[in-house]
């Protein structure tokens, strides 16, 4: 891999789409895994540029200067609480601006590579309201000046509350003697609402600004004393952290070292990479060493240490764990995941050192020393209500909130155009960029930006959710598979609504219904394989096809272990399915065919949904 010249994969682009659509799964795969995305490296050092130059050191510098300190001293700021507070602020306002996670070529952001307020400040732009029959003023799916109104608004509470200087606070007084001040609380007030209100309206926004974990703290900021808010800051990270390993114990997480580790920029040893899969490249599922390091430097590491630090009272045991999550951060960092949460990593190593050293519990700030200590209880269980409900009830809660961040197992889907039909999106989607594909166009040759855009198919390939979602492709479009065009639909919903960290929510049945207003795709010609995440509690995963015209066609289950054991290229053809339900023949053709004589229908988003219950196993 050179500094300005990717590791293209070994094929010959001219020819590369002639291949049967699973021969370029299992081509790429391997490439993958030795290769990673095979970004140049200049793409890596600007992403460590705007980390560290742009978001930590402007940062830090604007935290430290607005509230009287010296951005040189790191002694004198390190564990100022104020700091720690606008860092957090200015972290958010990153991430909110669309310059933070989910930015740049790793996300399928290239030209432009920011997504963010392009989007979210033009009007006719796409938004996702999450309850738009339920919300009152929520309807619709089409941004308006309201919405603009109220995104600006909330730029702008943050600048102020980040520029302005501390105000004096009797709590902190108390505790620390020379200290300089906190952010005023007064103005968490008014963004505490429209954060609320924003994400009523747009869903994407609300989790673009990662706000399940940021609006408690901004609460906390707003209205708790010193000590309480240090206390419920200590309890909001170890909720982070304990829910994020508890997610990862199961098949799935097994399956994400590999590929993450073969997309490590610093690591050049293809024997390393290799041994993470079983036996390269005839059996590409997860090998035991991959499973690990997942499962022991992962899932135990994230759930003990912080456990460890949120109880211990022992100085040196405290500062060894700190310095484990600290590098644990770094590490994640390091290897450049896909969603490019790099801010938030780096956010999460400071805070261990400025929330469990910096004020530690011996100290005056362990759980005992709350002076409300009922109030502690209701917060605890607030920040356990969404993981505990997400992992039970995955279709009710984002991955995000449910604190599964990197755990694999998360809600995906692969999108299927006829030949041509892509092209709509980029005629009629009001959008701050165009198609993924045609962004590469202004870089690479069409056939060289079709193995691009497979690249991304290969990786999810690598994931337990490649093989249940290409097997619903192989099932539903027969052999048009190899000449439909398939998308990942985590890049593809990016370049529509500006964001997407991993999260399929973003682009289910009401995000294609969206679509299909705008675009006026005929039946067959758009093809959707979604998949629900796997509860914590079932051996299983629901899944819907859908068809952009018709709504949804076919639900129904499969087994995760049916989809973990198979390889990436499904060499045994489709795995099985259980289907429930399914849009009968005769309710396709009345939405289809205007003379037909429509009986009374279930619907379900507008569209007809009358069905057969079908119970049966289809697959291999």
């Amino acid at each position: 891999m050179g500094l300005t010249q990717p590791d293209f994969p070994p094929v010959d682009p001219a020819t590369f789409l002639d291949k049967p659509f699973l021969e370029r799964l299992r081509i790429l795969g391997a490439h993958w895994a030795e290769y990673g995305f095979g970004t140049p490296k200049m793409v890596h050092l600007i992403y460590l540029v705007k980390v560290f130059v742009f978001y930590a050191g402007v940062g830090i510098t604007i935290a430290t200067l607005t509230s009287g300190l010296n951005p040189l001293h790191v002694g004198e700021w390190w564990n100022e609480p104020i700091v720690y507070q606008k860092a957090l602020l200015w972290t958010v306002l990153v991430e909110v601006l669309g310059i933070g996670g989910s930015w740049g070529p790793l996300a399928g952001h290239f030209k432009p590579m920011t997504g963010g307020f392009l989007y979210w400040l033009r009007p006719q732009t796409i938004r996702l309201p999450p309850w738009p029959d339920k919300v009152p003023f929520t309807r619709g799916d089409t941004r308006t000046p309201f919405d603009i109104a109220v995104y600006s608004l909330i730029l702008v509470n943050l600048v102020v509350a980040i520029v302005l200087p501390g105000v004096s606070s009797t709590s902190l007084d108390s505790v620390v003697a020379d200290n300089a001040g906190l952010v005023n609380p007064v103005l968490m007030y008014p963004l505490i609402p429209l954060m609320v209100v924003i994400g009523l309206r747009d869903k994407v926004i609300f989790i673009a600004a990662r706000s399940e974990q940021y609006l408690p703290a901004i609460v906390f900021f707003g209205f708790l004393p010193f000590v309480d808010m240090i206390i419920a800051l200590k309890l909001l990270m170890v909720t982070v952290w304990v829910g994020a390993g508890v997610s990862k114990m199961g098949h799935h997480f097994s399956m994400v070292i590999p590929p993450m580790l073969s997309n490590t920029p610093w690591l050049g040893s293809k024997a390393i990479k290799r041994a993470h899969y079983r036996n390269f490249p005839e059996d590409m599922r997860p090998s035991k060493l991959a499973g690990g390091v997942g499962h022991v430097l992962g899932t135990i590491v994230e759930i003990v240490t912080p456990l460890i630090l949120l109880f211990s009272t022992n100085k040196w045991l405290t500062l060894g764990a700190v310095a484990l999550m600290v590098c644990f951060h770094l590490f994640i960092l390091s290897t450049f995941p896909l969603a490019v949460p790099l801010e938030w990593n780096l956010l999460f190593a400071f805070a261990a050192i400025f929330l469990f050293w910096g004020f530690p519990n011996w100290d005056g700030f362990g759980l005992t020393e709350t002076s409300m200590p009922w109030v502690m209880v209701l917060i605890a269980a607030a920040l356990c209500f969404f993981p505990i409900l997400g992992n039970l009830r995955p279709d009710l809660v984002s991955f995000l909130p449910s604190m599964r961040q990197y755990a694999g197992n998360w809600a995906s889907a692969t999108w299927a155009f006829a030949p041509g039909a892509e092209e709509k999106l980029d005629e009629f989607v009001v959008r701050g960029a165009k198609n993924t594909r045609t962004q590469l166009l202004a870089s690479y040759e069409p056939e060289v930006a079709d193995v691009v855009m497979h690249q991304m198919m290969a990786w999810r390939s690598m994931h337990s959710q490649g093989r249940a979602l290409f097997s619903l492709m192989m099932r539903h479009l027969g052999d048009d598979i190899d000449t439909y065009t398939l998308r990942e639909a985590e890049f593809s919903c990016n370049s529509l609504v500006a964001f997407n960290f991993g999260d399929g929510h973003l682009h289910d049945e009401k995000m294609i219904a969206a679509l299909q207003r705008r675009c006026n795709f005929a039946p067959g010609e758009f093809t959707i394989a979604w998949i629900e995440s796997q509860p914590i509690h079932r051996g299983t995963q629901r899944f819907k096809v859908i068809d952009a015209a018709l709504g949804v066609i076919e639900t129904g289950t499969y087994r995760v272990r049916d989809a973990v054991g198979e390889q990436p290229w499904l060499p045994n053809g489709p795995i099985p399915f259980e289907v429930d339900w399914t849009l009968d023949v005769d309710a396709r053709r009345a939405v289809t065919d205007p003379e037909v004589v429509r009986e009374p229908q279930m619907r379900s988003n507008g569209v007809a949904q009358t069905g057969v219950q079908t119970p049966n196993k289809v697959g291999q």
